[in-house]
């Protein structure tokens, strides 16, 4: 195959993440976005060391899978790759293809290892409690645009008015707020010109209490005037959204005679950030309304939820995740080392979800996370769920290691997508705990650091996939590490 070149063939399988194998002739290419069996036309834009990618150009035929997407912006947006399927059959993808990750180093094991499938979620659709969407337009110089950037497009903006990965509420939340600024004619931020206002929309709701939190952001580029009075604040903000607050209480006393809106607005805010880079972040955050959190619960406990602090993106399938990591921990009464209660590390804690989980049944819970404001936000939680016995600390893994004086009895880690850090990985090791449980999001990213554990005197017991993304092409994985 040579660069530049069309071709047409079939998807043989989907490798993780989203990575379509078509033969053609002798060759191998991957194209990514494709669906086993269907057939494709491919143009070559890489061929390196006899392997080839490909960008796709058309599916010339339906996989005899596909049973029809229920959103009509699916293959356009870039959020979903299975929606097309039934799900039980995005289950046995998705399975087959951590199975074939984790194969591919624990086949060094003499005695093998105990693969548990994959764990459904419990709910398909409207399961996200968090979103964050883009403004934009949908086309060069197009109207303004809210919503989810198109597949493989960095710029243009899908207004995603009926996606089925989010409940109603949100949906109406993303319709109101494009209407609003359409109406005022607002401008959005152009990436390449840095020059413009809006940026985002991050929309968070509690699965089991309904509470929502919405937060608009924007840059600094407009004149400031002072909040309206009734709001009760004394905050600068732009004249651009001064209204935005009293729109959201009209929809609230609309559909809630309509019954339209089943969740609670828990607060709004405006988040100020001029960074170049495309990411929600704060340089600054004014409360327009309520608070700037909100509260979840989770397998009895409950926990208060803030801004940016990390929570599973879907509490329905946290539980179940949730529920197997304490189960792969097993009984913590029997491990404490010369009879005392024993101790946990909970490394990369975010909000102390874990930690907490493991608290009634350990001596003491050390959670260790960087993001300051989880950390923050879990010792909050501990203090709400009545829990004196945790303590949880704001650094770096790698450093904060170093500092603490209690020797570990069984580690969970839950890193994120990248894993853990090459050089943290001995540290953790050299405390030589019998059992470890590894959380992964990303299953190439643990297979990585599972070689590193084998070739420390550690074997996978067992292992599950647990299905927290339906339709996308990500799930995490669970690891039951034992020294040998």
């Amino acid at each position: 195959m040579k660069k530049g070149q069309v071709y047409e063939g079939y998807v043989e399988r989907v490798d993780f993440p989203n990575k379509g194998i078509i033969k053609v002739g002798e060759e191998t290419c991957v194209v990514k976005n494709s669906l086993p069996g269907q057939k494709v036309r491919f143009c070559v834009n890489k061929v390196r060391k006899g392997k080839a990618e490909a960008h796709l150009l058309e599916v010339m035929e339906q996989s005899p899978l596909e049973v029809g997407a229920p959103c009509s912006y699916f293959g356009l947006c870039g959020g979903c790759t299975y929606l097309s399927l039934p799900y039980e059959e995005q289950l046995k993808i998705k399975g087959e293809q951590v199975k074939k990750l984790l194969d591919s180093v624990l086949n060094r094991q003499k005695d093998g290892y105990v693969w548990e499938g994959i764990k459904a979620s419990p709910k398909e659709y409207e399961y996200r409690n968090k979103m964050e969407f883009s403004f934009g337009d949908e086309y060069k110089e197009g109207p303004l645009s809210l919503g989810m950037h198109k597949r493989g497009s960095f710029y243009d903006v899908v207004h995603v008015d009926d996606c089925q990965i989010v409940d109603s509420d949100y949906r109406l939340i993303l319709s109101l707020v494009l209407a609003f600024f359409r109406e005022k004619e607002t401008s959005f931020y152009h990436r390449l010109r840095h020059e413009g206002f809006l940026r985002h929309l991050l929309v968070r709701k509690a699965s089991r209490t309904g509470e929502i939190l919405i937060a608009l952001v924007t840059t600094s580029q407009k004149p400031m005037q002072k909040y309206p009075e009734e709001i009760g604040a004394t905050l600068n903000v732009t004249d651009e959204i001064q209204g935005l607050v009293e729109a959201f209480k009209e929809l609230l006393l609309e559909t809630e005679a309509q019954g339209k809106f089943t969740g609670k607005i828990s607060g709004i805010l405006h988040i100020t950030n001029d960074s170049l880079a495309d990411v929600v972040k704060s340089d600054r955050t004014d409360i327009l309304y309520g608070n700037d959190y909100f509260y979840e619960e989770l397998l009895g406990l409950r926990f208060k939820v803030s801004t940016f602090s990390f929570f599973q993106t879907n509490s329905y399938s946290a539980e179940v995740l949730y529920q197997t990591a304490r189960d792969y921990v097993g009984d913590l009464k029997v491990q404490g080392k010369e009879g005392g209660a024993p101790i946990v590390f909970d490394l990369y804690s975010g909000t102390g979800t874990i930690a907490q989980l493991m608290a009634p049944v350990a001596g003491k819970v050390i959670g260790v996370e960087i993001v300051e404001e989880a950390v923050e936000a879990a010792k909050k939680n501990a203090k709400l769920n009545g829990l004196e016995n945790c303590d949880f600390i704001a650094g770096d893994v790698l450093k904060v290691l170093e500092t603490i004086e209690e020797k570990p009895d069984m580690i969970i880690l839950d890193p994120p997508r990248d894993g853990i850090h090459p050089k943290a990985l001995p540290k953790i090791i050299d405390y030589d705990v019998d059992r470890i449980v590894y959380i992964s999001c990303k299953p190439t990213s643990l297979v990585r650091d599972l070689e590193v554990f084998l070739d420390s005197g550690y074997r996978v017991e067992k292992a599950v996939a647990v299905d927290q993304f339906p339709w996308t092409a990500n799930c995490e994985t669970v690891v039951l590490l034992t020294k040998v």
